[in-house]
């Protein structure tokens, strides 16, 4: 049942964090479920503890790596802080995983029975400040004429559905591929490093909304990158890729343009 009053009160968490800062970097990192809050109206949604632990309420690992990889390359990431299970800032509103009712045999109560107006409500104050927070920086840097490329940042789990998944990382890509290949090609030359070509997801025109929105319409280079969670469940793991990343897109960006 919705209940009154606004969706995010006075205590609630803003639904975009922007951590490091602007510079030369051609790089803009974005995180879509870097977080998993729940407006404080919505409770815990029914959904029980140990499920808010899983991939189904955030990319488990993109927040500590996100951050760091902003650091190590002198970029902003945009962070989305509210969960994937109050809405996946990943879908095309209306889209029929935007708000899911059950994610990977886990039922959300909380969505079960919304109306319209309760979910244009998560649309309007969480999807759409995130989007637009993308969406300025973006324009700001096109003003400027300052050269972009937008780096999605995901992660996926090992197993789903009882298969197992060998991949340590996928890069997703669709239209205007270039970029995405040549970084595949680099994260492949790294020593014990299995590398999916749109694995463990296929990157679509429907299936996905921040890369065709905010990537492709703009023919932007860019990237939907997902590491295997296991790999970057703990801090150790988050610097390890970090690591990695801020060594491999700057190779990856002058191989682009030369």
């Amino acid at each position: 049942m919705r209940q009154d009053g606004p969706l995010l009160g006075a205590d609630d968490p803003q639904p975009v964090r922007v951590h490091g800062r602007g510079g030369l970097s051609p790089f803009v990192l974005v995180s879509d479920h870097a977080g998993r809050a729940v407006p404080a109206r919505l409770g815990d949604l029914g959904v029980s503890a140990p499920d808010w632990e899983r991939h189904i309420a955030w990319d488990i690992g993109m927040a500590g790596m996100g951050r760091r990889l902003a650091e190590r390359l002198e970029t902003i990431l945009v962070e989305q802080v509210y969960s994937r299970l109050v809405i996946d800032c990943n879908r095309a509103p209306g889209h029929p995983t935007s708000i899911v009712r059950a994610s990977d045999g886990t039922v959300v109560p909380g969505n079960a029975a919304l109306d319209a107006a309760a979910e244009t409500e998560r649309v309007e104050r969480i999807f759409r400040p995130y989007h637009d927070r993308i969406t300025e920086e973006l324009d700001a840097r096109l003003t400027r004429g300052q050269p972009t490329v937008l780096v999605s940042l995901h992660s996926f789990t090992p197993e789903m559905d009882n298969v197992a998944r060998p991949w340590h990382a996928g890069i997703l890509h669709n239209h205007g591929p270039r970029f995405g290949l040549i970084l595949k090609d680099l994260l492949e030359r790294e020593p014990g490093l299995l590398v999916g070509d749109n694995e463990p997801y296929a990157l679509t025109d429907t299936s996905d909304f921040t890369v065709p929105f905010h990537g492709e319409r703009r023919d932007l280079p860019h990237v939907e990158l997902e590491i295997r969670q296991d790999l970057v469940a703990d801090a150790a793991g988050q610097r390890e890729w970090a690591d990695r990343l801020a060594r491999l897109l700057p190779l990856a960006w002058a191989r682009y343009t030369a």
